[in-house]
């Protein structure tokens, strides 16, 4: 841990000492809310999210705060070790282009429904989950856009690793938009001390409403999954047809956008995460950096501190907006050429998600070393991102 604010309510532990200004208004916030429990920790990739930052994690006993959780229901990381020991430049362009005829990129679904043995089970129960099943069943294996993505990989133990980074697509969103509503109209019919303005609205966990958004998030949160899943399984068979690979790993799988009941301090809480990973002790899991810097299979400390978590990336250094006006498109290129990292950064649009939007992951790991040890490093090859 790097410092401790003591202003507010509950105290605020920050694993970075750059927070932004904003950031820290919202963990403040946080910190006031009077059903918080403890305090609260902030990942040392932070920065400014919607209602909550990004990076950090609420704890609660009595309620469930759906912005606290976000729209991308289940986000999250996958990462699997193949059986290959290196790939030319030739042939990763090989890969991705049979990976772009099976997983449809940025806004895209299916033209045809998926195999339903791929989906969760359960949804027919499910109010907004039900509305939204066939549509999902078109986006079950699909990647989105913004900053996710998929990577081919070297690791540091001489293997090609593949790694997914997406969440619950639409469903997910419907689901937490939903609810949140919900819990805005709620708070305002009975006169909630939290003010409406910063956008953290609850449901109490003795209320209809918080047991189905409950079991709805969850849903979604399994729908991420299955979701990573099948993408997965369609990059190892582009990976298969050009490479001839027989055998791969086991998938390690971390979401960072979801909430869980879990024993802290002596207490049973809600933990929500908000752009934050599980890194219970022994636990693996994954750090990305950005597409120009390496990423990072970790085992987790169970560091009680951070209520055992860590960081679930390398985190922004700037807006997406701010990134397309001041990034020198040329030199974000020349950048990832340099590294021999085949990539899509083509126009000034795509500078949101250049390497240099993002923060030091060297940094961001050096100020975690209390929360996860390194396992393998990885380091990037070639890359697939939505628009």
């Amino acid at each position: 841990m790097k410092l401790m604010l003591t202003t507010e309510r509950i105290p605020i532990k920050l694993w970075l000492d750059d927070i932004e200004p904003d950031a820290l208004i919202q963990a403040r916030n946080l910190a006031n809310l009077p059903f918080a429990f403890r305090h609260i920790p902030l990942m040392p990739d932070c920065h400014q999210g919607y209602g909550m930052p990004i990076g950090a994690i609420l704890a609660t006993k009595e309620v469930v705060v759906p912005n606290a959780v976000g729209v991308d229901i289940g986000c999250g990381m996958c990462a699997m070790r193949t059986s290959v020991r290196d790939l030319g430049t030739s042939d990763l362009k090989k890969v991705l282009s049979a990976a772009r005829k099976t997983i449809p990129l940025g806004n895209k679904s299916h033209q045809e429904a998926q195999d339903e043995a791929c989906m969760p089970k359960g949804h027919e129960t499910l109010n907004i989950v039900g509305r939204q099943y066939t549509k999902a069943l078109k986006q079950i294996g699909t990647l989105g856009g913004g900053n996710h993505f998929i990577e081919i990989q070297k690791g540091s133990d001489g293997y090609v690793w593949l790694m997914v980074h997406s969440g619950s697509r639409n469903l997910g969103y419907q689901v937490a938009t939903w609810y949140n509503d919900i819990a805005v109209a709620l708070n305002k019919r009975y006169y909630s001390v939290v003010s409406a303005e910063i956008d953290l609205a609850f449901l109490p966990l003795d209320t209809q409403e918080a047991q189905d958004y409950i079991k709805e998030m969850n849903y979604a949160i399994a729908f991420a999954f299955a979701n990573r899943k099948l993408m997965m399984k369609r990059m190892f068979e582009a990976l298969q047809s050009v490479t001839g690979a027989s055998k791969h790993g086991k998938i390690i799988n971390k979401p960072h956008n979801f909430a869980a009941w879990e024993d802290h301090f002596g207490k049973r809480v809600l933990v929500h995460r908000k752009g934050a990973t599980r890194a219970f002790e022994d636990e693996l899991g994954m750090i990305p950096g950005s597409q120009g810097s390496n990423s990072y299979i970790v085992r987790g400390l169970g560091n009680p501190e951070s209520f055992k978590s860590c960081s679930h990336g390398a985190g922004r250094r700037m807006g997406r907006k701010q990134a397309q006006r001041e990034l020198d498109l040329e030199a974000e290129i020349a950048m990832l050429d340099q590294k021999g990292v085949v990539h899509a950064i083509r126009h000034r649009s795509d500078l949101d998600e250049a390497p240099s939007s993002y923060k030091d992951i060297d940094v961001v790991m050096e100020n975690q070393k209390d929360l996860v040890d390194i396992v393998v490093e990885l380091a990037p090859m070639a890359v697939l991102k939505g628009t």
